[in-house]
């Protein structure tokens, strides 16, 4: 039988993933590899780690008659080769917060508007741009060895085909990248002084972007959100997607290219070729349930802790929680942003607490959703994936806080699935993107908002946006 694979190179390991051409999963294996942070709000990972993990899941699939590979993997990710293409120094992940300053840097060398203008975002410390900067500045004995600049997933399409590429989706997420035109920015680059030939050709997610050494052909793939998106139905103006992953996303595809001039979502090149999409993130969304988990109940089980959740009412009688464990992105962009419980009583104990957490997770998705309404985003319905998705208490909160219905496709594992999807329109198993969805993503099950819960959750949301105020003047932000 023909197969396709996925493999999406996450921030905790590798998934990889082989399906049917008509989208039933064969096979899975995950292989995990280490987090490094040497220093408070740094984190970095070793390319060499990715590609291993890579690898082994690969070959742990087993699969035969491959058709094509697609991949997909976390965005942002700086890797620095030299020009023999040897790895300079440990990637710097998305997550990593140690650029503010330079953050601060390419603001005044283009102007926060024409940064905005030239690229859809603004400047934030988990784009790879700040990040180059920070190599010129504090590592120049690296930064002078840089003859190729990838993000994460293309280091392992470099290992698996010998081929420097990357695709416009992840490429939106450089911060030199010209999203409305699909290209790398002349102007950004230029303004920041960062050699172009550094940055490897863009392709647009379903193409071929080389081969294997057994001769299967490598799709250019997409970013994680993009490629998730694609892989539970999120291809074209509709569902929305909504990640419960370490990070939370609210992601909606869009008609056309449209940016927030504020920069408080991204604009970003979807997965889908000539498309669009606007997202908002923030960073710690079932990163703040592990944290909460790790440091407070070790040893526990998720399903331990949403079940005593559960016996608290909606708004755990006042008390409310602020996601913000590794600063945030939407709406603050804010590096130095910290979470917080407020509004605690005698009454309160380990359920409350960890109800608080769930809820203070969804107003941050709300927070999102709200600013991409500014763009024009009427949604009636959301596709869920993630972790935190497997928890009905949790989807209930979210889907009572935003007010539409969530969904479960039938496959979890979005960003794998859609960077197999992707493979298969490389491959011409599929006539294009859409109708790889079509044919492939199911609709498992859907939650509904619960209408008891509405005015707990208002109240509770204007709290939390009290706690912390999104609505500051643009020249303050």
């Amino acid at each position: 039988m023909t197969t396709l694979v996925g493999l999406d190179v996450g921030t905790t390991g590798v998934k990889a993933l082989t399906l049917s051409p008509t989208g039933d999963v064969l096979g899975r294996v995950e292989e995990p590899y280490p987090l490094s942070t040497p220093y408070p709000g740094w984190s970095e990972q070793d390319p060499e780690d990715w590609w291993r993990a890579s690898e082994a899941a690969l070959a742990g699939l087993g699969a035969s008659e491959v058709a094509a590979i697609g991949l997909s993997g976390q965005m942002h990710g700086l890797v620095v080769l030299d020009e023999e293409r040897h790895v300079l120094r440990p990637a710097i992940l998305w997550n990593d917060q140690r650029t503010a300053a330079e953050c601060v840097e390419i603001d005044e060398r283009l102007g926060r508007p024409c940064l905005v203008e030239l690229t859809g975002n603004r400047a934030l410390p988990g784009f790879t741009a700040p990040k180059l900067l920070w190599l010129r500045r504090h590592e120049p004995q690296v930064y002078a060895r840089i003859a190729h600049v990838l993000l994460p997933k293309d280091y392992v399409r470099l290992r698996l085909t010998g081929e420097l590429a990357t695709d416009a989706a992840d490429a939106s997420g450089t911060l030199l990248f010209d999203v409305a035109r699909r290209r790398w920015s002349e102007e950004v680059l230029a303004a920041l002084e960062i050699p172009p030939e550094w940055l490897p050709p863009v392709l647009e997610s379903p193409a071929v972007s080389g081969h294997t050494r057994d001769g299967v052909p490598v799709a250019a793939g997409a970013g994680d959100q993009a490629a998730g998106a694609v892989g539970v139905g999120a291809d074209r103006p509709g569902p929305l997607s909504i990640v419960l992953g370490t990070s939370g996303v609210v992601f909606a595809a869009l008609p056309g290219y449209a940016a927030d001039p504020a920069g408080r979502v991204h604009a970003f090149c979807h997965a889908v070729p000539d498309a669009w999409h606007a997202m908002g993130v923030m960073l710690a969304a079932g990163g703040s349930l592990r944290w909460f988990r790790d440091v407070l109940a070790p040893g526990e089980s998720f399903e331990t802790l949403t079940a005593v959740a559960e016996q608290w009412p909606p708004g755990a009688e006042g008390l409310v929680f602020l996601p913000y464990l590794a600063g945030e992105r939407t709406p603050h962009a804010d590096p130095n942003a910290r979470g917080a419980f407020a509004g605690l009583s005698l009454r309160h104990d380990r359920g409350a607490l960890v109800r608080a957490v769930l809820e203070g997770v969804a107003f941050g998705l709300r927070d999102s959703l709200e600013l991409l309404r500014e763009l024009g985003v009427e949604p009636t319905v959301a596709r869920a994936s993630g972790g935190g998705a497997r928890s009905d208490l949790w989807l209930r909160i979210v889907a009572s806080v935003l007010g539409i219905p969530l969904e479960r496709t039938e496959v979890e594992e979005g960003a794998a699935y859609g960077a197999a999807l992707l493979g298969g329109v490389a491959a011409g198993v599929f006539a294009d993107v859409h109708e790889a969805v079509s044919a492939c993503v199911r609709v498992r099950d859907r939650i509904e908002p619960e209408p008891a819960w509405a005015g707990a959750y208002a109240h509770g949301y204007e709290r939390f946006r009290a706690l912390y105020p999104a609505l500051r003047p643009l020249e303050e932000q």
